[in-house]
């Protein structure tokens, strides 16, 4: 499936994406997600959802859902998304999330839901909390997408399969009760999304797993410089202009994304000179890395501890989200038949 960034339809297209309200945001959000979300907002009718009630799939426990909530609006309010150019709101204000998923249910098998990737891997991890909300997972989020007629869709690759399920969902509405949605694709804003990699060499970064090879936006300057200092390394090239192994690439790219050009450079011309010094790298990098992420970090901490604020916010975007909703809800209605006392064609 390819991402839809060319030959734009005129008029402001609607894009809808969701974030669990589980782990920490770290640097790969940011570069590979927020900066596009950002970006989008001017240009775009954006609705952007923190997805609580998906989190209790396999986070059944909500002692802490409160604060993870407030968290993510703080963390991606600091990363630049601005509540008054876009709809963002919690999943749970929106009540009609609830009824047009019930109604997607009727429409979904069970064969087709055990056959989808991430389900299949929750029950080799969690073989004790097979629910159904587990299993009807990628009808939830259809309906979040749907719910608003979103025609953009911001996905990465793990969720691909979910998209191409939402689009047989919509499709299947459509065939069967006539055309209220329209199909949904992946799209990313200003090309290939930048991938960050994890400090140990072995992935990219993760909100849950490697947290030792994880930056997260919210990490102290010492626990930066810390992870940093203990990336994978060598003893250096021995000859001029060498390859760069996976792992030392991955430090060269996470320098291109916060160190000056110069500073990059310096260190490009190092490695190909068989003169590098991978600990003042590394030293360079954390500092770098601790810049560039400082605003973040104590903006994000200052909204979450603004508990009107975050209320306002709150209110603020369930209210521009409902409007969406109740409008998609009452075609869903008509086409359904469910409107039981409008005068009949």
């Amino acid at each position: 499936m390819s991402s839809q960034t060319e030959n734009m339809p005129a008029g402001k297209q609607i894009v809808m994406s969701g974030i669990r309200p589980t782990g920490y945001l770290h640097l790969g959000n940011y570069f590979g997600a927020m900066q596009n979300y950002v970006k989008m907002q001017e240009q775009f009718e954006c609705y952007f959802m923190v997805a609580d009630l998906h989190s209790l799939t396999t986070h059944p426990d909500t002692k802490e859902l409160r604060e993870n909530v407030k968290r993510v609006f703080a963390e991606n309010i600091a990363c630049g998304l601005d509540p008054d150019k876009v709809a963002f709101y919690c999943q749970s204000h929106i009540h009609e999330t609830a009824e047009l998923y019930l109604y997607l249910n009727m429409m979904a098998y069970k064969g087709e839901l055990e056959k989808t990737t991430t389900f299949k891997d929750k029950v080799r991890l969690q073989p004790e909390n097979v629910n159904a909300g587990l299993l009807t997972y990628p009808v939830l989020q259809t309906a979040d997408i749907i719910l608003h007629r979103a025609k953009y869709v911001p996905v990465g690759k793990d969720q691909e399969q979910h998209l191409e399920m939402a689009r047989t969902f919509a499709n299947r509405f459509n065939h069967r009760y006539g055309d209220v949605f329209p199909e949904p694709v992946a799209f990313n804003f200003g090309g290939e999304l930048v991938k960050v990699p994890s400090l140990d060499g072995t992935g990219k970064m993760s909100k849950s797993e490697n947290q030792n090879a994880t930056i997260y936006l919210s990490d102290a300057e010492d626990v930066i410089k810390k992870k940093v200092m203990k990336a994978k390394t060598d003893a250096g090239p021995t000859e001029p202009n060498a390859a760069k192994p996976d792992y030392i690439e991955n430090l060269f790219q996470l320098m291109r994304l916060v160190s000056s050009p110069d500073t990059l450079q310096k260190f490009e011309d190092d490695f190909n000179t068989c003169n590098i010094r991978y600990g003042d790298m590394k030293k360079q990098l954390g500092e770098d890395i601790a810049a560039f992420t400082a605003p973040i970090r104590e903006k994000a901490a200052a909204i979450q501890s603004d508990e009107v604020y975050l209320k306002k916010v709150m209110l603020q975007g369930a209210e521009k989200a409902r409007i969406s909703a109740q409008k998609t809800i009452e075609l869903t209605r008509e086409a359904m038949g469910l409107n039981y006392f409008a005068p009949t064609p």
